[in-house]
Protein backbone atom coordinates (compact mmCIF):
# COMPACT_ATOMS: atom_id res chain seq x y z
CA UNK A 1 0.00 0.00 0.00
CA UNK A 2 2.68 2.53 1.18
CA UNK A 3 4.15 1.75 -2.44
CA UNK A 4 1.44 2.79 -4.16
CA UNK A 5 1.53 6.22 -2.40
CA UNK A 6 5.31 6.66 -3.74
CA UNK A 7 4.42 5.46 -7.25
CA UNK A 8 1.48 7.97 -7.74
CA UNK A 9 3.70 10.96 -6.17
CA UNK A 10 6.55 9.74 -8.62
CA UNK A 11 3.89 10.14 -11.30
CA UNK A 12 2.93 13.11 -10.09
CA UNK A 13 6.72 14.74 -10.23
CA UNK A 14 6.89 13.14 -13.78
CA UNK A 15 3.71 15.41 -15.15
CA UNK A 16 4.47 18.27 -13.07
CA UNK A 17 8.14 18.58 -15.14
CA UNK A 18 6.31 17.99 -18.73
CA UNK A 19 3.66 21.03 -17.83
CA UNK A 20 6.75 22.75 -16.76
CA UNK A 21 9.24 21.68 -20.18
CA UNK A 22 5.69 22.38 -21.96
CA UNK A 23 5.59 26.29 -20.38
CA UNK A 24 9.08 26.84 -20.91
CA UNK A 25 8.71 26.06 -24.56
CA UNK A 26 5.79 27.54 -25.02
CA UNK A 27 7.65 30.38 -23.57
CA UNK A 28 10.16 30.80 -25.83
CA UNK A 29 8.18 30.31 -28.38
CA UNK A 30 6.65 33.46 -27.21
CA UNK A 31 10.00 35.18 -27.38
CA UNK A 32 10.61 34.44 -30.56
CA UNK A 33 10.52 37.68 -33.05
CA UNK A 34 7.71 38.40 -34.93
CA UNK A 35 8.66 38.73 -38.17
CA UNK A 36 12.61 37.92 -39.16
CA UNK A 37 15.21 35.17 -37.89
CA UNK A 38 16.98 37.86 -36.79
CA UNK A 39 17.14 40.17 -33.33
CA UNK A 40 19.73 42.56 -31.97
CA UNK A 41 23.01 40.81 -30.74
CA UNK A 42 22.86 42.97 -27.68
CA UNK A 43 18.88 42.02 -26.70
CA UNK A 44 20.23 38.72 -27.59
CA UNK A 45 23.01 38.42 -25.37
CA UNK A 46 20.76 39.73 -22.61
CA UNK A 47 18.08 37.35 -23.18
CA UNK A 48 19.77 34.40 -23.15
CA UNK A 49 21.60 35.49 -19.55
CA UNK A 50 25.03 35.63 -21.06
CA UNK A 51 25.20 39.66 -19.41
CA UNK A 52 22.97 40.43 -16.79
CA UNK A 53 21.41 43.96 -18.50
CA UNK A 54 20.48 44.78 -21.94
CA UNK A 55 22.79 48.22 -21.54
CA UNK A 56 25.94 46.03 -20.02
CA UNK A 57 25.37 44.17 -23.45
CA UNK A 58 25.42 47.74 -25.42
CA UNK A 59 28.23 48.53 -23.50
CA UNK A 60 30.29 45.07 -24.38
CA UNK A 61 29.82 45.93 -28.17
CA UNK A 62 31.25 48.99 -28.08
CA UNK A 63 33.67 48.53 -25.92
CA UNK A 64 34.85 45.94 -28.74
CA UNK A 65 33.89 42.46 -26.45
CA UNK A 66 31.27 40.97 -28.69
CA UNK A 67 32.20 39.21 -32.37
CA UNK A 68 30.26 37.76 -34.36
CA UNK A 69 31.88 35.00 -37.05
CA UNK A 70 34.84 36.49 -36.11
CA UNK A 71 33.98 40.27 -37.22
CA UNK A 72 33.49 42.87 -33.90
CA UNK A 73 30.15 44.38 -34.04
CA UNK A 74 27.72 47.15 -32.91
CA UNK A 75 24.90 46.43 -30.72
CA UNK A 76 22.22 46.80 -33.39
CA UNK A 77 23.90 44.06 -35.50
CA UNK A 78 21.64 41.38 -36.57
CA UNK A 79 22.19 38.14 -35.43
CA UNK A 80 20.90 34.87 -36.88
CA UNK A 81 20.76 31.13 -36.27
CA UNK A 82 23.99 29.32 -36.50
CA UNK A 83 26.32 32.55 -35.40
CA UNK A 84 28.95 31.95 -33.66
CA UNK A 85 29.27 35.07 -30.87
CA UNK A 86 32.26 35.80 -28.55
CA UNK A 87 31.95 37.44 -25.49
CA UNK A 88 34.86 38.17 -23.57
CA UNK A 89 34.12 39.09 -19.54
CA UNK A 90 37.10 39.79 -18.02
CA UNK A 91 39.55 36.74 -18.21
CA UNK A 92 37.20 34.88 -19.54
CA UNK A 93 35.73 34.24 -23.12
CA UNK A 94 32.27 32.81 -24.16
CA UNK A 95 31.91 31.61 -27.14
CA UNK A 96 28.14 30.33 -28.00
CA UNK A 97 26.58 29.14 -31.38
CA UNK A 98 23.14 30.40 -31.67
CA UNK A 99 20.88 27.82 -31.87
CA UNK A 100 17.33 29.78 -31.31
CA UNK A 101 16.72 33.58 -31.65
CA UNK A 102 14.78 35.30 -29.10
CA UNK A 103 14.16 38.93 -28.57
CA UNK A 104 12.61 38.34 -25.01
CA UNK A 105 14.60 37.58 -21.73
CA UNK A 106 13.43 34.07 -20.57
CA UNK A 107 14.32 31.61 -17.09
CA UNK A 108 17.89 30.01 -17.57
CA UNK A 109 16.32 26.41 -18.44
CA UNK A 110 14.83 27.75 -21.71
CA UNK A 111 17.70 30.05 -22.36
CA UNK A 112 20.03 27.23 -22.28
CA UNK A 113 18.43 25.70 -24.88
CA UNK A 114 18.93 29.08 -27.44
CA UNK A 115 22.66 28.49 -27.68
CA UNK A 116 25.64 25.99 -27.73
CA UNK A 117 28.22 26.69 -25.39
CA UNK A 118 31.58 25.83 -27.39
CA UNK A 119 33.56 28.10 -24.18
CA UNK A 120 36.71 26.30 -23.29
CA UNK A 121 36.81 25.60 -19.46
CA UNK A 122 37.13 28.68 -16.33
CA UNK A 123 41.09 28.75 -15.44
CA UNK A 124 41.60 27.09 -12.07
CA UNK A 125 41.73 29.36 -9.12
CA UNK A 126 44.71 28.52 -8.40
CA UNK A 127 46.33 29.76 -11.74
CA UNK A 128 44.67 33.00 -11.14
CA UNK A 129 47.43 35.47 -9.28
CA UNK A 130 45.71 36.32 -5.96
CA UNK A 131 45.69 39.86 -5.32
CA UNK A 132 47.72 41.38 -2.86
CA UNK A 133 47.02 40.54 0.72
CA UNK A 134 48.26 42.65 3.48
CA UNK A 135 48.26 42.57 7.67
CA UNK A 136 45.09 44.01 9.05
CA UNK A 137 45.90 47.60 10.24
CA UNK A 138 48.79 47.65 8.10
CA UNK A 139 48.08 50.56 6.60
CA UNK A 140 47.81 52.30 3.06
CA UNK A 141 51.11 50.52 0.84
CA UNK A 142 53.48 52.91 0.36
CA UNK A 143 55.30 53.52 -2.98
CA UNK A 144 57.97 50.81 -1.94
CA UNK A 145 55.28 48.19 -1.48
CA UNK A 146 53.59 49.16 -4.47
CA UNK A 147 56.30 48.33 -6.29
CA UNK A 148 57.25 45.02 -4.83
CA UNK A 149 53.98 43.48 -5.58
CA UNK A 150 53.68 45.05 -8.80
CA UNK A 151 56.95 43.22 -9.61
CA UNK A 152 55.85 39.85 -7.91
CA UNK A 153 52.49 40.25 -10.37
CA UNK A 154 54.72 40.98 -13.34
CA UNK A 155 53.31 44.26 -14.25
CA UNK A 156 56.84 46.33 -13.73
CA UNK A 157 57.46 48.83 -16.22
CA UNK A 158 60.21 48.90 -18.41
CA UNK A 159 63.50 49.19 -16.24
CA UNK A 160 62.29 46.85 -13.35
CA UNK A 161 64.37 43.40 -13.12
Amino acid sequence: MASEGADVERNDEKVDEKVDEEKAVAAAEAARPVGGGSVRVDSWIWSVRLVKTRSAGATACRGGHVRVNGDRVKPAYAVRVGDEVRLRQGIRERVVVVKRVIRKRVGAPVAAECYVDNSPPPPPREAIAPAGVRDRGAGRPTKRDRREMERLRGLGGPDSP
